[in-house]
């Protein structure tokens, strides 16, 4: 079983909570391990972090007890998690693995040549995002710049800070 409760054994799936409602785009992957951590929350986290109140409870005097708090304060974070992967999972559209090559689209991977080199990226939803993976939101200044891009095609990125021009080289 997965061990949710470290970053390097799960991937991260973020929301925004202002975006919350809106349409969220996920790989298959990404569907799935949500739900694993939803399940894993709701199934195993919330017993244990029970038993960690029952057991500082024990200890006496609550407004002095920081082993009780610390247990308040991490049920609140769990529950916050819940409801953000419920959110996630209520407005999930999963991306299709199979693709055309002929324009960029979510999910699609793209070689594209900027000032200061060649880089490969992945188009996906904004909650699996990762640029230190190359994984880069469709909402992003260059993934919504690349949205619709053909092989060839020169696009304009533009973000707060500065603007830029890139090719699209290959679309996988």
């Amino acid at each position: 079983m997965l061990d949710f409760a470290t970053d390097q054994n799960m991937t991260k799936i973020n929301e925004s909570p202002s975006r919350a409602g809106k349409k969220v785009y996920l790989t298959a992957q990404g569907l799935a391990d949500a739900k694993t951590e939803l399940a894993f929350l709701k199934n195993t986290r919330r017993s244990q972090i029970a038993e960690m109140i029952h057991q500082a409870r024990e200890y006496g005097d609550l407004t002095e007890n920081s082993e009780y708090d610390a247990a308040l304060e991490e049920q609140a974070m769990v529950e916050s998690r819940i409801s953000e992967l419920e959110n996630i999972l209520k407005g999930a559209k999963v991306i299709s693995s199979q693709h055309t090559e002929d324009f960029v689209v979510i999910g699609s991977t793209v070689k594209i040549e900027m000032d200061d080199g060649i880089d490969e990226f992945t188009i996906v939803g904004r909650v699996e995002a990762d640029p230190s993976k190359k994984r880069i939101s469709n909402e992003s200044p260059l993934g919504s710049a690349l949205v619709g891009a053909k092989k060839g095609e020169e696009v304009d990125v533009a973000t707060p800070i500065v603007r830029y021009k890139c090719r699209v080289l290959e679309i996988k």
